[in-house]
């Protein structure tokens, strides 16, 4: 089984930026515990990172062709306004998790906003990095159950 973890932007400053919120564990971390997790699972999972919409909007393409079998994302700011990325994962139809590491309910208005929400299966939010683990789990259960 492959997964791919896709981040936007901004995550690559986890630990850096606004550690009240996003916590002080740093990406690397967080990719760390998410192979980890892959070899506990016996699957490859696939991290990618980027700042830019239209990398991320190639990396989901790329999932259609390459043997993906589920996407876990964190569009990060992209989450409430990127129609390109939310038609990006409209277009796979294989299972896909929203993920955030805050609780996007309890913050700035437009944060309560996802317009990607729509084309996945589920939305993991305000876990930390654990909703990370939850949403690897949550598409490996998809899968099992495919």
């Amino acid at each position: 089984m492959k997964l791919l973890v896709i981040n936007g932007p901004n995550l690559n400053f986890l630990g850096i930026r606004e550690k009240g919120i996003y916590g002080t564990q740093d990406y690397n971390y967080l990719v760390d515990m998410i192979q980890e997790k892959a070899k506990k699972e016996d699957c490859e999972i696939v991290c990618f990172q980027s700042n830019h919409e239209g990398a991320i909007i190639d990396r989901i393409q790329e999932a259609y062709f390459d043997g993906t079998n589920g996407i876990v994302i964190n569009p990060g700011a992209y989450t409430h306004y990127s129609y390109a990325i939310r038609d990006a994962l409209a277009s796979i139809t294989v299972p896909k998790v929203e993920i955030h590491i805050s609780d996007i309910t309890k913050r700035e208005e437009f944060r309560k906003i996802s317009v990607t929400k729509p084309a996945c299966d589920h939305q993991i939010f305000g876990k930390g990095l654990e909703g990370y683990i939850m949403a690897i789990d949550f598409v490996l259960q998809k899968n099992r159950e495919m």
